[in-house]
């Protein structure tokens, strides 16, 4: 500030010298000019024509630097050169300019040149009503007792408004209530200020604290306003005395009742606050005999609780005097009664005495056998001294009183079983016949030693496998595990087969582990030998005399990819898959060269065919089908088409690793007298040739049908053989159409499975159920060339 200061002062200094300077060397004019602006006007606001206004015409401004030259607020305004108009510069606030002063003026002076002109401009900033009144806070906390007097005066600080005149603050209102009136004081220049007067005795326990709202009001138009919030706090005075909860308080406790027993909470209160409202308790009777020892009262929270050395025949009723007292500079305080009765009880338990005890009873053990024999006592006398003992239900155990009524033996009444339940706890009480009862429990453990009465159990019966073909000999393919409920030897199981209920092959292609039940595989199944075999297994115990049970082990082979197509057709005279065809030149698009004929001793998608055109001559004359391996002509053949064409065919399995064989066709295009002539020499040799695949084929299919008709007779004695349990596992497809060479369907848990047979009609494929041999049946679709679909 001062640096800015000092840098107008010079500027001011170095105008002010070169205007001597002018007046020395040239004629000199001046004129007075005065202007009205009201504060926060626009920029740009036009306060008047300095040119018009001195009487000198606009034009002749020109050239003659018409500008403002002294001043330290000259940047407030500006001129225009060319026109002499003055304007507005930047925002103008009255308050900033002149503070409260009523008139705000502003001079300001102007120079033109050529010749020298002087001109003083003075500027009035009228006030408008641009400023609310204010409080220094927002908040103003006003404190005062409760007995303080009507009339009582509380000056409170007043708002403050920038403004003048009739902008300026004016008055203050209050808002409506029953305990304060608002009066003004004013202090002329000093502004005008609120007053609070008391017009109404304060109680703080009816209300604390009152909450005022004063506002104060300018006289602009429109009118400003400004708040402040007034919380009056009531401070209080001992001007109550406690007050007891109750006229009496009357106690009834057990003339046993422990150390620190809680009897009862004295609850007085007291209207006032602070310590005048903090209430201290006194326990003020004394006793002989040091009574006064037997109750403990809390001088703080007024609990009342025992402190031992209650008895009834002593001493029935006590009656005490609590004085509750504030903690007020004068202390005032009442006085609260209490009486307390004391109730007599049984407060002798009876004790039991176990004499004698076998803590260790076998489960085969007979009904009576005795356990414990004990007595009875209760020190006590009269009915009080009476006892009766029992036990808890539902334990095969049971109390027998002697003769002499104080002593019970305890003896098994039912069969034990160790599995259901290892040990027992046996609780005994005794109960006496006082007013209210005494009762004590004697715990008595008895361990229930096992015999061997449990064969082992099957976790599964019957168990069923699926083994997949081509498996390694000597690895474990599958478990069985019995569990025996009985404990340490006559728990442990020992598997091994049943010869005498098994197959007598089977031993010689699996073995079971005895300690495990692991069986392993002594040789690698094939599937296209053996579908299904069945065996048993006897799981014994170790105890004494053993017990054994036995369960039924169905294995199924399940299907690989291990077969190659074969090709049944073309063959050549040497075996290999390859053959000649001869068609005449003026056949018809669409007409049938041949069928590729094939095989797979596969099943499911390992021996679903499909045929592809590998190599070809010519792709425009010939197209294959993929499901039926038929070759047909795709358009009639030209003059220009080759005599001779080679199609090889590529014919693989769908398994997850895919097999294939190849098959070539030559086809020779001859004239029709050619082809006719040829007909009988071709005729004969193809009778030879289809009798020779005929022989083959009638062979495979006597083979693979004797192989089938085995596994469907195994099957249906398998089923006929067992429980209803067993055929449930094992059901037909609710669509199955009694052609028993399709499939086979059975169960296994929740699912459903199907094992697809071959088909072996020369040209068609095998129809796959799924990717794998065993097929989850859940609907069946009718898919191309006759497919099944099992989803």
């Amino acid at each position: 500030m001062r640096r800015e200061y000092l840098r107008t002062m010079w500027i001011y200094r170095h105008f002010v010298l070169y205007f001597v300077c002018l007046l020395l060397l040239s004629d000199f004019a001046s004129t007075h000019l005065r202007y009205s602006l009201q504060e926060e006007s626009k920029i740009g606001t036009l306060l008047g024509n300095i040119a018009k206004d001195m009487g000198m015409d606009s034009s002749a401004l020109t050239g003659r630097n018409l500008r403002i030259v002294t001043g330290t607020k000259q940047d407030l305004f500006q001129v225009n050169q060319k026109e002499g108009s003055l304007f507005v510069n930047r925002r103008i606030d009255r308050e900033e300019l002149c503070a409260t002063s009523n008139q705000c003026l502003i001079n300001i002076k102007t120079v033109i040149e050529n010749p020298l002109e002087m001109h003083q401009i003075t500027v009035e900033i009228v006030d408008v009503n641009d400023n609310a009144p204010t409080f220094t806070d927002n908040v103003y906390n006003l404190e005062t007792l409760e007995t303080a007097m009507t009339g009582t005066r509380y000056q409170l600080e007043g708002a403050h408004d920038p403004d003048i005149g009739s902008n300026a603050l004016q008055s203050y209102k209050l808002t409506q209530n029953q305990f304060f009136r608002l009066e003004t004081d004013d202090f002329g220049d000093g502004g005008k200020v609120p007053v609070l007067v008391l017009q109404r005795i304060l109680d703080r326990e009816n209300s604390a604290r009152h909450a005022l709202i004063l506002t104060a009001v300018d006289g602009g138009k429109p009118q400003k306003t400004g708040t402040l919030t007034i919380n009056v706090v009531v401070s209080d005075v001992n001007d109550n005395a406690p007050n007891c909860g109750k006229q009496k308080y009357n106690v009834t406790v057990k003339e046993d009742a422990p150390n620190g027993t809680f009897l009862l909470q004295i609850n007085a209160t007291d209207l006032d606050e602070g310590e005048n409202g903090e209430i201290e308790y006194v326990l003020r009777s004394k006793f002989r005999n040091g009574a006064s020892d037997i109750f403990y009262l809390d001088s703080k929270t007024g609990e009342l609780r025992i402190n031992g050395g209650l008895n009834f025949e002593e001493k029935q009723v006590y009656e005490l005097k609590v004085l509750a007292a504030d903690k007020g500079v004068v202390s005032l305080s009442t006085q609260c009664n209490v009486l307390v009765k004391v109730e007599d009880v049984n407060d002798n338990r009876p004790e039991i005495d176990v004499t004698s005890l076998s803590d260790r009873i076998s489960e085969d053990a007979r009904p009576g056998t005795v356990v414990a024999l004990m007595g009875v006592t209760d020190l006590d006398s009269g009915v009080n001294g009476q006892v009766v003992c029992s036990l808890p239900e539902n334990i095969p155990f049971e109390l027998k009183q002697s003769s002499d009524t104080n002593f019970y033996s305890l003896v098994t009444k039912g069969n034990l079983d160790k599995e259901l339940k290892s040990f027992y706890d046996i609780a005994i009480t005794a109960k006496d016949l006082g007013t209210p009862s005494q009762s004590s429990t004697k715990i008595i453990h008895v361990k229930v030693m096992d015999v061997n009465d449990n064969s082992p159990v099957f976790i599964q019966s019957p168990y069923t496998f699926y083994v997949p073909e081509n498996n390694k000999p000597g690895v474990s393919v599958f478990s069985v595990s019995a569990a025996d409920v009985d404990e340490g030897e006559n728990s442990r199981v020992s598997y091994s087969i049943d010869h005498a209920n098994s197959e007598q092959s089977v031993t010689s292609f699996v073995d079971i582990n005895d300690e495990s039940g692991a069986v392993f595989a002594l040789k690698s199944f094939d599937f296209e030998l053996q579908k299904t075999f069945q065996f048993h297994v006897l799981a014994t115990d170790l105890g004494t005399p053993p017990l054994s049970s036995i369960v039924t082990v169905n294995v199924f082979i399940l299907d690989q990819n291990d077969n190659v197509p074969m090709i049944l057709y073309p063959i050549s005279a040497n075996g290999s898959a390859k053959g000649v065809e001869e068609i005449s030149r003026n056949v018809n698009p669409g007409h049938l060269v041949t069928k590729v004929r094939a095989y797979d001793a596969d099943i499911g998608y390992n021996g679903w065919l499909l045929f592809s055109l590998q190599e070809v001559s010519d792709h425009s004359l010939f197209a294959l089908d993929r499901y039926t391996g038929q070759i047909r002509t795709l358009r009639s053949f030209t003059e220009t088409d080759e005599a001779e064409h080679k199609l090889v065919i590529l014919v693989k399995d769908n398994g997850n690793v895919s097999l294939s064989a190849t098959a070539t066709v030559i086809i020779k295009l001859v004239e029709p007298k050619e082809a006719f002539s040829a007909s009988d020499v071709k005729s004969v040799e193809n009778n030879v040739q289809e009798n020779n695949v005929t022989f083959y084929l009638v062979i495979t299919l006597g083979s693979v049908s004797f192989l089938f008709i085995i596994s469907i007779i195994v099957l249906i004695v398998m089923q006929c053989s067992h429980s209803t349990d067993r055929s449930s596992k094992y059901l037909q497809d609710s669509n199955y159409d009694g052609t028993l060479c399709h499939s086979i369907q059975y169960r296994s848990g929740d699912k459903r499975y199907m094992l697809v047979g071959p088909r072996t009609s020369i040209g068609s494929t095998i129809i796959p159920g799924s990717k794998g041999n065993t097929l989850v049946v859940q609907d069946r679709r009718r898919r191309p060339s006759g497919e099944v679909r099992a989803d």
